[in-house]
């Protein structure tokens, strides 16, 4: 278990007797919409990708869960006894701890989880607000730029295997206009195109 997240032995105890370790392969699905939230994840290796999906399957990238973190839309389905609304995928081979749900509100007698979890939702909606803003107050080539940087410092490497309709899929877009953005960033320096990959030149 990451023990640089929390320090009480009583919290660390409890943890410890009911959180279950979960292994999870890279492009593997944790959670889709719709399914039943038994647990709370909280990523201890690796990187989690958080992207909403509709009832058409037509999807939009949130953003990304690093060890030490855990997903607010969890957490709130938890509390408010919904199934999911996200799709949660390991970016790569990811070791998450689940935190089963009846718990979550029980452990907020421990001010460490109380503040784990209310620093979890400001950092999570900050986040969600910069997607807004993205979306809204900007050309869809900031938007794409964004989330290349945010897959490149998820992977690790400026280098990304991802294809123009994975990109697509997640900006809630067509890949035609993806491939015309691309090619465009290409030469503008910002990006090298290959075969279902993309080198990230900026930022």
């Amino acid at each position: 278990m990451n023990n640089t997240i929390f320090t009480d032995p009583r919290l660390l105890d409890e943890i410890k007797r009911f959180a279950r370790v979960k292994s999870i392969k890279r492009d593997a699905v944790l959670m889709s919409p719709g399914d039943e939230v038994f647990f709370v994840p909280i990523v201890q290796q690796g990187v989690l990708r958080i992207v909403r999906q509709n009832n058409e399957g037509k999807e939009i990238f949130l953003y990304h869960l690093y060890p030490g973190q855990t997903c607010a839309m969890a957490i709130n389905c938890c509390q408010s006894h919904k199934k999911s609304s996200i799709k949660a995928i390991a970016e790569e081979d990811t070791e998450i701890l689940q935190i089963p749900v009846n718990l979550v509100e029980d452990w907020f007698k421990y001010p460490e989880w109380k503040i784990f979890v209310n620093s979890t939702y400001s950092n999570r909606f900050a986040e969600l607000i910069e997607v807004i803003d993205l979306i809204a107050f900007n050309n869809m080539d900031k938007q794409v730029l964004h989330y290349l940087q945010e897959r490149a410092r998820a992977a690790g490497s400026r280098a990304l295997n991802i294809t123009h309709q994975q990109i697509a899929d997640e900006l809630h877009t067509h890949r035609e206009a993806i491939s015309r953005l691309l090619r465009t960033m290409e030469q503008k320096n910002m990006v090298q195109l290959g075969r279902n990959t993309i080198e990230l030149l900026v930022g």
